[in-house]
């Protein structure tokens, strides 16, 4: 019989460069659950899986939410269902809709600072023009008539 792996908070706190705060909360929100022996928590396998997949989920914009209702229906079979694969489609598909936006927004504000940018090179180009013009005047020419 194989020996079943667990870890620690801190073995999977330096694993995934995330702090032992950022476990407990994940617990707290119920999206992982260790065993307990006294105060240690004793992670398993399962949950290891589960702090990738969080982490993986964050990288890509999911809320803890959506991941909590994503492992929800996961654990409703032992192997996931209709019901979860159409659920991540669709936190993808939205998702996606989301970057897509952002990118259009960026794309325009790119467009705006070049044009800002335009603006204030020619703006400086002619103010150094005219002062360089004002440095070649003759003497007396900045007389005004009285």
């Amino acid at each position: 019989m194989s020996e079943k792996r667990t870890f620690s908070i801190s073995e999977l706190s330096q694993e995934f460069d995330v702090t032992t705060r950022s476990i407990r909360f994940y617990e707290d929100q119920g999206l992982l659950k260790p065993a307990r022996r006294g105060q240690t928590r004793i992670f398993s396998t399962k949950d290891r899986v589960r702090l990738k997949l969080i982490l993986r989920g964050k990288r890509m914009g999911f809320s803890l939410a959506e991941t909590k209702e994503l492992f929800d229906l996961w654990d409703e079979t032992l192997t996931g269902n209709e019901k979860q694969l159409l659920k991540m489609l669709e936190i993808l598909g939205a998702r996606r809709d989301q970057l897509e936006q952002q990118k259009n927004d960026i794309a325009q504000a790119e467009m705006e600072i070049d044009t800002a940018e335009a603006r204030c090179r020619e703006s400086l180009a002619d103010l150094q023009k005219k002062k360089q013009q004002q440095g070649m005047a003759p003497k007396g020419s900045e007389q005004t008539a009285t």
